[in-house]
């Protein structure tokens, strides 16, 4: 009876197949849900009722997407370790799981703080008392993405786009854009960033490396057969 089953080796040919998928979900996902966010979410301090509520049909379906979009993003990373397995550098490798694990956490708080707005713009019984709570509510929302939870991402894509580099996973032109979208999310350069659309980068980019080692997967597959 032979072991070969049981070696290391088969569970690394399937990881960037995984990998990939897992990626081009996370990124669908998260840009359907960042998009509706910011058409829906106004960019002045909002004082109407009735404003509020014909906004929250959008954010519910975007607010919906987030927890599938981490849980792919959670899968996303545990395949990308997976697929390095020995030549993982662990000081990038802990930078890389620690931040990516910091942009989920404020990308759920700024989901539920978001959510629970909602919640209290259609049960709270005092009108007056809507118009403040979502200012700041908002406000709280916006920064704890726009501020923290995207200069997380930005140091994950540095310490993602190092160990790429490293082992030669992606062209070097792909780490090298990372790098600079990692630059513009974490110094915030540029006016994009007012409106909050640079948060969209993060995602533009894990899904044209997914898609690059889906492509590059299947192309060694058929060579292969």
């Amino acid at each position: 009876m032979t072991l070969d089953h049981l070696s290391p080796r088969r569970p690394r040919l399937r990881a960037p197949k995984a990998a990939a998928i897992a990626g081009i979900v996370f990124s669908v996902l998260l840009i359907i849900s960042l998009v509706l966010i910011l058409i829906a979410s106004p960019t002045t301090l909002v004082s109407d009722r009735a404003r509020l509520l014909a906004k929250t049909p959008i954010l519910l379906v975007a607010l919906n997407l987030v927890p599938f979009a981490g849980i792919a993003f959670l899968w996303f990373m545990g395949v990308v370790r997976d697929l390095l397995g020995e030549r993982e550098d662990q000081f990038f490798a802990t930078v890389f799981f620690g931040s990516g694990l910091l942009f989920l956490a404020m990308l759920f708080v700024s989901s539920a703080v978001t959510g629970s707005l909602l919640v209290l713009t259609d049960r709270l019984p005092n009108p007056e008392l809507i118009a403040p709570l979502h200012n700041l509510g908002y406000t709280v929302a916006r920064e704890t993405l726009n501020t923290y939870g995207i200069r997380m991402a930005g140091v994950f894509m540095i310490s993602i786009s190092t160990l790429f580099l490293r082992t030669g996973i992606i062209p070097r032109w792909m780490v090298w854009l990372g790098y600079g979208f990692a630059a513009i999310m974490l110094f915030r350069i540029g006016h994009i960033d007012r409106l909050g659309w640079v948060t969209l980068l993060f995602p533009l980019w894990v899904l044209l490396i997914s898609v690059y080692i889906l492509v590059i997967n299947y192309a060694r597959s058929a060579k292969g057969a």
